[in-house]
């Protein structure tokens, strides 16, 4: 059974492997492009932290994330060699079948032309033409004549297209070829510099080891600041949660009460409607009474109107979930369909440290967590919102600077260590929108922390912004 359930599992992952479009010749340029954009980024960021004469995390983290996208471009290239081998075993298969076709051609031409010599007498022809039994053969004769020149015309021209065909086909070869000795430079090229940033990186880090007391004690008072964050954040969005749980109710119970109140009337109405002794209907549902005397009634009377005493259901109750209107529900939506697309929270930068916990590339026996991710940019780079929103709140945390938390109907986006902020609470915003700007950690460098909230659960930002 087990070797079965294995069997079925490859099959499984094969063919989802197999569904999987392949990137063409074009969609791999483009990313090689992309991530030499990213490299040269990634570089000017390192040349700020190198006024620094000592070794910072700044350095070791933007040297880091250049070792991630050489490596990237790398695999890149070799993608790109690997379709130019594809496409070079295709033309070289294509050249072979038209050599072939040729061959084939000049083969029956040849018999053709042996043929017309061997019929070349102007007597022979009109000796076929005039021994036909009639005039309808001779026509025919001739018809077969005139087609048999136009095949041998037709047989030349095969042959000049494919002699065509096949010096554009070997050009294409050529310049595959060439293109191929050109990425294979590149990619040799790129491992010498991976190499020497690989040791570069070794550098640094032998070099912050010997703080190592210094960077746990900043390791500590960043954790110590993120929890902070991290419970002010999921306080306010708790309350947030809460307000909107309440107006769901209130909004509940006032459309049960509309609807009561219109059953009441609409039973009134009808029961009036039915003719009830002594009353007319007047304009707009009143009742009147009638002119005709009427005899009183010994017996008591049936109140006509159906009254509902059923209470008005309440919605379930929950702190961490709550009826969506329509408007919240489409702007949620929204922002999920823009997921893996939406902007950058500043213009240009790296992640310098991703989602999750994870060990300290130099205290190894440290582990941190990152609520959100950070993200490296220039100085005085503007933060700007990755969606259209409301400002739910902006406030201050002791080593974190001033933050600014977004709405976007279910999800929320944080926006932590700005020195500076242009908006304020209850404000709409849209997509790219400044909101202030990214301010400096304790080692002077740029960062800002970003993060994905959903109903008070963290998400990993960097699946959602575009890459």
């Amino acid at each position: 059974m087990r070797v079965i359930a294995l069997a079925i599992i490859t099959l499984l992952f094969s063919l989802k492997t197999i569904a999987q479009p392949q990137p063409t010749r074009a969609d791999l340029e483009k990313r090689r492009q992309s991530i030499l954009e990213s490299i040269r980024q990634t570089q000017e960021q390192l040349e700020e932290t190198k006024k620094d004469k000592n070794a910072t995390m700044g350095q070791l983290r933007a040297l880091q994330n250049k070792l991630t996208e050489r490596q990237r471009l790398i695999r890149n290239i070799n993608d790109e060699i690997g379709h130019i081998n594809n496409s070079i075993s295709k033309s070289n298969q294509e050249v072979s079948n038209l050599k072939e076709n040729l061959a084939t051609l000049k083969m029956r031409y040849a018999q053709s032309l042996r043929y017309a010599y061997m019929t070349r007498s102007s007597y022979d022809m009109l000796a076929f033409l005039f021994s036909s039994n009639d005039f309808n053969e001779a026509l025919r004769r001739m018809r077969y004549l005139k087609k048999y020149r136009d095949y041998r015309k037709q047989q030349a021209d095969k042959i000049r297209v494919t002699q065509g065909e096949i010096v554009r086909k070997i050009d294409v070869l050529n310049s595959e070829r060439t293109q191929k000795d050109m990425l294979l430079t590149a990619e040799m090229q790129q491992k010498q510099v991976l190499q020497k940033e690989t040791d570069e990186t070794n550098d640094v880090v032998k070099e912050l080891k010997g703080r190592e007391k210094e960077l746990v004690t900043s390791i500590e008072r960043d954790r110590k600041a993120a929890r902070q964050l991290d419970r002010a954040v999921a306080d306010i969005i708790r309350r947030e949660m809460e307000l909107a749980r309440k107006k769901a109710e209130e909004e509940a119970r006032r459309r049960a009460e509309e609807e009561r109140k219109r059953q009441e009337e609409a039973a009134r109405r009808e029961a009036l409607a039915r003719g009830a002794p002594g009353i007319k209907v007047g304009p707009g549902g009143a009742s009147t009474p009638s002119t005709t005397p009427s005899r009183p009634s010994t017996t008591p009377s049936k109140s006509p109107v159906a009254v509902n005493t059923t209470p008005a259901p309440k919605p379930a109750a929950s702190s961490y979930s709550y009826s969506m209107t329509p408007e919240v529900a489409a702007l949620s939506n929204s922002f999920e369909a823009n997921r893996g697309k939406l902007p950058w929270p500043v213009e240009k930068g790296f992640i310098s440290e991703g989602f999750g916990k994870h060990q300290h590339p130099v205290a190894e026996k440290v582990t941190v967590e990152n609520y959100g991710v950070d993200i490296r940019t220039s100085p005085g780079s503007t933060a700007r919102s990755v969606f259209e929103g409301t400002v739910t709140k902006v406030f201050f945390v002791d080593g974190l600077s001033w933050n600014v938390l977004i709405n976007h109907g279910r999800y929320y986006t944080l926006y932590s260590r700005l020195t500076n902020v242009t908006v304020k609470k209850d404000q709409q915003v849209h997509t790219k929108q400044a909101i202030g700007t990214v301010g400096a950690d304790d080692q002077g460098e740029t960062m800002m922390n970003f993060q994905i909230w959903k109903d008070g659960n963290k998400l990993d930002p960097a699946g959602w912004i575009a890459r």
